[in-house]
């Protein structure tokens, strides 16, 4: 796998990871799902330039011009409900991307400690031979991503993968290395060192989900 934490040099990135692990400035809601969508537009900015070019000819009022463009197939599919915001920063640079979407949430069956990753629902176009772009804001364990992806190879195999996150722990980055294919690219903006005993990244930022669109029975 192959890891670019933007969040390792200095750019605007983080002051948006600032807000989002703010507790004060995290209560407004539309504030929060904004820098989401912000940090998506300029996570799709730097991952365009591993993509694949080709030459266009493109006709002005005066003449023509010869400008390399993303010849991808691409499939931009976010985690609901987190990932949504994530997905239209995303969205708005790869605005003829094809969408999906995926269910995913942590059922306690036992305990509030002990919990299993259940996929209920898949809205997604066919993969196969296409560039998956997945998009899920936290990733704490890791077993989410890897559940979602072995639900999506039912709609075909990508040629490519790329994970965008925001934040991430140590242990969920060192578990989805052996899970998804060996060039999948992961872009995130922080990771941070490890994780509660509710598998809740530390310090992280609290419910991604929660703080976009409100609390959840």
């Amino acid at each position: 796998m192959v890891i670019h934490n933007l969040g390792l040099k200095n750019s605007i990135l983080n002051q948006f990871v600032l807000e989002l692990r703010d507790v004060t400035i995290q209560k407004d809601a539309m504030r929060f799902r904004k820098n989401i969508e912000r940090i998506g537009e300029i996570l799709s900015y730097e991952l365009s330039t591993a993509l694949d070019y080709e030459t266009r000819t493109v006709q002005t009022p005066l003449g023509t011009k010869e400008i390399s463009v993303p010849k991808n197939a691409i499939v931009l599919c976010s985690i609901l409900r987190a990932g949504l915001p994530l997905h239209q920063g995303l969205l708005n640079y790869f605005d003829a991307a094809e969408n999906g979407f995926i269910s995913a949430y942590r059922d306690h069956q036992n305990t509030d400690d002990d919990f299993e990753i259940v996929v209920k629902y898949l809205a997604s176009p066919s993969l196969k031979d296409k560039t998956l772009i997945l998009a899920d804001p936290m990733l704490a364990t890791g077993k989410t991503l890897e559940n979602t992806f072995t639900v999506m190879k039912r709609h075909g195999m990508p040629e490519q993968v790329h994970i965008v996150s925001v934040i991430g722990s140590e242990q969920g980055i060192s578990y989805i290395k052996n899970v998804f294919p060996e060039n999948t690219h992961l872009w995130i903006v922080a990771v941070d060192e490890k994780l509660n005993d509710k598998s809740y990244i530390i310090p992280g930022l609290g419910d991604a989900g929660d703080l976009s669109f409100g609390v959840k029975l």
